[in-house]
């Protein structure tokens, strides 16, 4: 497929069955039976068959709908003995950030450090080549002590691609909207000047919902999380006195309303969306460190790591269902890790890099396995389910399909993906969660992106 395809018309490259039958969330584009009509005769049959046959992008953190899953079919089930077939790779520096595709286009955060001078960047690639679209660098006033090589990092909030426009968050609060064809500036802040107090460090993912984009910014004392105009960058609210953490935001539809559910380093809180207003918050003290996982809603429950909150049908409102201890270590699964439901159970790695299967209700263990990664600090495994399966992406740089259920750890097949690069606790790692998109895989470490084929064959 032309990566170039998007210039035709910014939004018109998906798949028509996406667009008219799934649920759409908020920053999608919708299309009206007349713009349909309206593209068939701009566009023609032949044109339009070709825009339908693409499957699902990967526009923001955690995928389409922010929770996880790859739905699309035709993907290997067993991996080639010699590795994946490697559509294309290309060098990019420092950061943790996941990349993000879209209508043709993969675009990634990273960062060039040269003492005393920190440049971020966003880029933009084509799918289907690797080709550099465009670049937009900038100044990002890192303080002396990232320069060391133990801390040497970059942009960790993964960028989100809707309408046209890429919205890029940099490590210490430079927040970009970006014309997503050409990189051009259509607005930026730089959030640590706006909002004085205690030293910005973005970690979290920012969000889209409607005509906001929503983030998680940690400028304590206040604002802790703030919405913006997507459009111009203005203000729509704040609220919090909260300090950052790693833990991107997620809304969810509890008890009548939309939540906005964020953990912070001092409480899991829930806020209109809308207006910023709190709805509920239950106190979870714990450092920064700690605060990683993004938050999950199952059927009624609310899992934020290892601490799972059954939310109330009726109002906005929660109760801790387990555990019922306070202490860090109980309530928190995996400073790295998202866990995942399937059914009535959940399945999360562990800090210390085993892989758990745990009853949602009773936060009993069923069992454990040390099979995925290894039992080291800083281990990771990021969970995808596709089909009757997961994918499990390892801090090691492997790509692991397996089947998981109460009955235990089936791996159907792996193959190493990248190479671990970041020095962490005297062995190497790679923490940024793939994307998956069109039959793809895409990875990051602070050397290399690379865009590997996960399609069956015919």
């Amino acid at each position: 497929m032309n990566p170039r395809l998007p210039t035709l018309a910014c939004g018109v490259q998906k798949s028509f069955a996406t667009m008219m039958n799934r649920r759409q969330p908020p920053f999608r584009v919708l299309y009206s039976n007349d713009t349909m009509r309206g593209l068939v005769a701009a566009l023609g049959l032949p044109l339009l068959m070709l825009l339908a046959a693409r499957a699902d992008d990967w526009p923001q953190w955690r995928g389409p709908d922010r929770d996880g899953v790859w739905n699309e079919a035709g993907i290997l089930h067993t991996f080639p003995a010699g590795g994946l077939k490697i559509r294309w790779r290309v060098p990019v520096s420092g950061g943790f950030s996941s990349p993000v595709v879209a209508q043709g286009r993969v675009y990634l955060t990273d960062s060039e450090l040269q003492q005393p001078k920190a440049r971020e960047r966003i880029h933009c690639f084509a799918e289907t080549t690797g080709e550099k679209l465009w670049t937009h660098d900038y100044d990002g006033n890192y303080p002396e002590w990232a320069f060391e090589k133990k801390n040497r990092l970059g942009p960790v909030a993964t960028p989100i691609v809707a309408d046209c426009k890429a919205y890029a968050m940099g490590w210490m609060g430079r927040l970009h909207c970006l014309n997503a064809l050409n990189g051009n500036v259509l607005w930026q802040k730089d959030l640590a000047k706006e909002y004085p107090g205690r030293e910005i460090v973005c970690n979290a993912s920012p969000l889209l919902d409607g005509d906001r984009l929503i983030a998680f910014i940690g400028a304590k004392p206040a604002p802790g999380v703030i919405a913006l105009d997507k459009n111009t960058g203005k203000e729509i609210w704040k609220a919090l006195d909260a300090a950052i953490t790693h833990s991107s935001p997620v809304i969810i539809t509890a008890g009548g309303v939309r939540q906005l559910v964020v953990w912070t380093e001092a409480a899991v809180t829930s806020l209109d969306p809308a207006t910023g207003r709190t709805w509920w918050s239950q106190r979870l003290l714990a450092s920064a460190d700690y605060v990683v996982a993004t938050p999950v809603f199952h059927q009624g429950l609310l899992l934020i790591s290892g601490l799972m909150l059954k939310l109330d049908p009726g109002k906005p409102a929660m109760s801790v269902l387990w555990p019922q201890t306070r202490a860090v270590s109980r309530r928190v699964l995996s400073n790295t890790s998202t866990p995942l439901f399937r059914g009535d159970h959940l399945y999360s790695a562990r800090s210390s890099g085993e892989l758990v299967c745990i009853e949602a209700r009773t936060g009993k263990q069923v069992w454990t396995t040390d099979k995925a990664t290894g039992l080291t600090k800083g281990a990771s495994i990021h969970l995808t389910p596709n089909g009757d399966s997961v994918l499990l992406f390892t801090d090691r740089g492997d790509l692991i399909r397996a089947r998981l259920t109460p009955q235990g750890y089936k791996e159907l097949s792996r193959v190493h993906l990248i190479e671990p690069t970041f020095l962490f606790g005297g062995h190497k790692a790679v923490w940024a969660p793939p994307a998956y998109a069109n039959q793809h895989v895409f990875a990051r470490n602070d050397k290399e992106l690379v865009c590997a084929s996960l399609a069956a064959e015919p």
